[in-house]
């Protein structure tokens, strides 16, 4: 009697929703959407605080240190599902220390390229790297990112010799990108479908099993012959173990509701995202998958992180 007497009086307070990434960029984005549309259709009282670092290891562990009641919960990322493998003595495991919610969209990544570089498609790119071993270089927003993971499982499918530059922030690698420091990047469209559009950088192929609506003319890396470069980035939300199963399937039931809602479906297609959603069991498989995936893409590539 008591779980469900605890979700019906959930919440009761101030939600936190904690972004292990930047004001403005994917994740804080995609969380502020699902917030806004929670607070308007289910009345709830909201906040989304922004702690980067680590490799979502700090907004990791500002969850984990409120208690297991739902009212911290963490936006977590593909970045993250990669983050025991990259800091091996990290004290939590994303597996086991979080309980699954939801996940909450997918979206693929486009390859672009500084307009200077010799490529004109992905098959260019990879021949043009292989010509010129250790010349070249892709950037990212930070080691342990999605576009450093995606980067690293195209030089192993592809055998390339290239270097990474990691950056603080993803703009600054967006700049350099531009201004033609480095040559390429894998990156979720949102930052640079204007920058494409406009000719200061090319798009080369999407991670996409098909071409995507807001980038119709670019190929997808099927086409272009690399069908196992076929990558979705993915946010969710997960909170502390233990929380009740009660107030998880409150969280999820609600925020399937929001996806599902025309207005929040149109604010990620004009960002290239797909909403998800599902049961927090489908969604625990797929965290398992994601882990194991991205482990042995650090452990073949030998990425490591300083502790």
């Amino acid at each position: 009697m008591a779980q469900p007497a605890l979700a019906q009086s959930y919440p009761s307070s101030t939600i936190r929703i904690i972004v292990g990434g930047g004001a403005g960029a994917p994740p804080d984005i995609i969380t502020r959407i699902v917030a806004n549309e929670l607070a308007q259709s289910e009345g709830w009282r909201i906040v989304v605080e922004n702690k980067p670092g680590a490799a979502g290891t700090v907004a990791a562990g500002e969850v984990l240190r409120q208690p297991a009641d739902g009212y911290s919960i963490l936006a977590f990322t593909l970045g993250a599902s990669a983050s025991p493998a990259l800091l091996p003595n990290v004290a939590f495991r994303h597996d086991t220390d979080f309980a699954p919610v939801i996940k909450v969209m997918t979206a693929h990544h486009v390859l672009v390229a500084n307009p200077s570089v010799p490529a004109k498609s992905m098959k260019e790119l990879v021949a043009l790297l292989k010509s010129q071993p250790d010349k070249l270089t892709f950037s990212s927003g930070g080691m342990g990112t999605p576009a450093h993971l995606v980067g690293e499982q195209f030089r192993l499918q592809t055998g390339v010799r290239v270097t990474h530059v990691p950056y603080r922030a993803l703009p600054q690698a967006i700049g350099d990108l531009i201004n033609g420091t480095n040559h390429y990047q894998f990156i979720t469209p949102l930052p640079v479908l204007d920058l494409i559009a406009s000719g200061k950088l090319r798009a080369l192929a999407v991670t996409a099993p098909t071409r995507m609506a807001a980038l119709k003319n670019v190929p997808t890396v099927v086409e272009e012959g690399f069908p196992e470069l076929v990558i979705a980035d993915w946010i969710s939300f997960v909170v502390k173990s233990g929380t009740p199963d009660a107030i998880i399937a409150t969280l999820n039931e609600a925020i399937n509701k929001a996806l599902a809602k025309a207005s929040v479906r149109e604010a990620f297609a004009k960002i290239a995202a797909e909403p998800a959603g599902g049961t927090p069991g489908e969604f625990g498989a797929h965290i398992k998958s994601q882990m194991a995936h991205w482990s042995k893409v650090i452990n073949d590539a030998g990425i490591k992180l300083p502790e």
